[in-house]
Formats: structure tokens, C-alpha cells, sequence
């Protein structure tokens, strides 16, 4: 039997495939090294996922954010082998996932456009180049929270225009001082701030929300895409929600590009079941 995951900072995604080919979907919360302890890890997983498995689990293929070194991929992997001593326990990168999802052996320009953003060029079998994302405060061009960070900075400085800064204002009732204490002195401001991603979508008809999100697309392919070389002679898709609710717009950007888009998913997971039915060597 083969069990998935798919892991993002607040969720993770998990789906065991049985030797019949069912599948089972089980959530735990985010598994990311950068804020979890390897006991806090096997603590959760002991309770919320072990008992709805049997002993049968043979391979185990974890994909997650914040898996950039060995280093913090035995965080998890301590973790795992401790509950499946007898299973194969592989762990990648979520650009990994991204890559193998969209292309499974293919090359392709895969890209993480979500709450973060990221590209690679994958050559059908492993990531071979690709520029650091460097977080929302340095980079994460055009994903939830670089577009939130913009929003919010429009709105308090007074750059969106009136009739939204009206809308704005009543549907999330956040003071200056609220959203400076949220952003500097609370965990996780990339998502907080990714969590007016939203609000683009719903006024996208309107030309600022769409030149924001345009522009932030240019950002990203001009500080990311361009710095691979022959970048417009692969395929490119993208996995994430931004991509995902914005795909018109990604489109665009990709022709101005002159690139071939082949795929916009939000999850990556229905193309990791795929690739690891067919390829589970």
C-alpha cells in the first residue's frame, strides 16, 4: 500500500492507496520543519492518522513546504520511520510535488503560485534549476500574501480607489492598528495576510484589482521564470490557489510570455496519485 501527503504550513493531505487501488483521504494539520518538532509531529500523527491505518503501509511518499535540506527533512522523517519502522519512507519538496503532479516524467517549468509562490525546471525526473522564493517579505511574487500585503498597503495609504477602499473597509472592519499588530507581532502574517487574496477574486471585474494581480504575475515570471534558461521552450503549468482563481489572468501572463501553459490545478495531489501508480519502483 502507498500512502501520500501533501503538506502545507497549516494543512496536510494525506491519501492511502490500498493494493486494490481505493483510496482514502485522512487531514492532519500543516507538517512544516520550520515550526514543528519531530515529537509534536509523531504526537499528532499517533492519534489522527496511525489507527484509521493498518501495517500494510509499504511506501510512504511525503511532499511538504519547508523540506529545503536534510536537515529539516529528518525533522519529519524521525517522525515517520518512528510509526512505520517496517515502510519506505521518501520525502520531497512541495515544488517537487508541483513538478510530478503537472509533468509526472515530463520536462516542464512547474510553479507554486499559492499563500507562497516558487518555480522550477524539472527534467521528468528531478528539479534541476530554479530561483529561492525568499519568503513574502524578499520575493513569493504574486502568491496570497505578497497580493495581500499590496491590498493592504493600497488601502491604508489611500492608492485603491474610494468605491473599493468603501467595500474594503466594511467587509473586514480592520483598523491600522489591528493589521500592524497582526503583520509584525503575531505568528504566521503570510497567511493573515493571504487571507485578502480573496477579495481580489470577488472585484476582479474592477481594472485595479486585475492590474494588481497582473502586475504581480509579470513580477513573478520576470523574477523567476526569465532566470531559467530557454525559459519559453518548456511547457509551464501551476499548482495553487492563486494560480487557480486567477487562471484568466495566468493565461495572459503566459502568452505575453509566449510559453504554453498546460496545466492550472489547485492541489497537487490528484496528479501525485497518478504519478505514484504508475511509477512505484
Amino acid at each position: 500500500m502507498i500512502l501520500i501527503a501533501d503538506s502545507g504550513s497549516s494543512k496536510c493531505s494525506w491519501r492511502l492507496i490500498s493494493e486494490k487501488g481505493d483510496i482514502s483521504a485522512i487531514y492532519t494539520s500543516g507538517i512544516n520543519p520550520f515550526f514543528r518538532t519531530t515529537t509534536s509531529i509523531y504526537d499528532e500523527l499517533l492519534l489522527k492518522l496511525h489507527p484509521f491505518l493498518n501495517a500494510g503501509v509499504e511506501n510512504i511518499f511525503f511532499y511538504g513546504s519547508g523540506i529545503i535540506s536534510d536537515e529539516k527533512a529528518s525533522i519529519i522523517r524521525l517522525a515517520l520511520d518512528k510509526l512505520f519502522p517496517a515502510a519506505r519512507i521518501e520525502l520531497f519538496s512541495d515544488v517537487v510535488a508541483a513538478a510530478r503532479s503537472i509533468f509526472g516524467t515530463s520536462k516542464g517549468i512547474a510553479c507554486i503560485v499559492g499563500t507562497g509562490s516558487n518555480a522550477c525546471l524539472y527534467d521528468g525526473e528531478k528539479v534541476v534549476a530554479g530561483i529561492s522564493p525568499l519568503g513574502f517579505i524578499l520575493g513569493d511574487e504574486s502568491s496570497g500574501a505578497v497580493l495581500g500585503k499590496k491590498l493592504l498597503g493600497d488601502f491604508f495609504k489611500e492608492v485603491m480607489p474610494a468605491a473599493l477602499r468603501e467595500k474594503f473597509a466594511l467587509k473586514y472592519q480592520l483598523t491600522m492598528e489591528e493589521a500592524l499588530q497582526r503583520v509584525y507581532k503575531m505568528e504566521k502574517p503570510n497567511h493573515f495576510l493571504a487571507s485578502f487574496a480573496p477579495f481580489l477574486s470577488d472585484e476582479i471585474d474592477n481594472k485595479y484589482a486585475q492590474n494588481l494581480v497582473r502586475t504581480s504575475l509579470i513580477e513573478f515570471f520576470e523574477r523567476n521564470i526569465t532566470k531559467i534558461a530557454g525559459y519559453n521552450s518548456y511547457p509551464i503549468g501551476f499548482v495553487g490557489s492563486i494560480a487557480f482563481h486567477f487562471s484568466a489572468l495566468v493565461l495572459e501572463v503566459c502568452a505575453k510570455y509566449q510559453m504554453d501553459c498546460v496545466s492550472i490545478r489547485q492541489e497537487p495531489m490528484e496528479g501525485l496519485i497518478k504519478y505514484h501508480m504508475v511509477n512505484n519502483d
